[in-house]
């Protein structure tokens, strides 16, 4: 099992808005393809408030390329993306890791 930990660092005032893409569409169309989200998180103390940290389950990397790229290509997904943008851009930067756990981790 892999997990890929991914940081979305919004432009000012636009946080609130990729959460609803997320809560109202992005989470339905990964649900078709089975894409498994492990986690949501904001920032509460720390640097900046104006990024969501998440985190996706894959069996493998040949399993996320297939998904991920499904999905990227989902016409709902280009649609729920482009609507969620029509006041602007959302993100000012994306930043992925492919994370792989230690033998002692309790995630697995």
């Amino acid at each position: 099992m892999l997990h890929e930990l991914r940081i979305y660092t919004c432009l000012p005032g636009r946080l609130p808005a990729l959460l609803q893409r997320f809560e109202k569409a992005t989470l339905a169309i990964w649900a078709r393809h089975g894409i498994r989200q492990a986690g949501f998180w904001t920032v509460e103390i720390g640097p900046s408030n104006l990024a969501l940290y998440y985190m996706l389950a894959w069996d493998s990397l040949a399993e996320r390329e297939r998904l991920w790229g499904a999905f990227q290509a989902d016409p709902e997904w280009i649609a729920a993306r482009a609507a969620s943008e029509a006041d602007g851009p959302i993100l000012a930067n994306v930043a992925s890791s492919i994370l792989r756990p230690t033998g002692f981790s309790s995630v697995r």
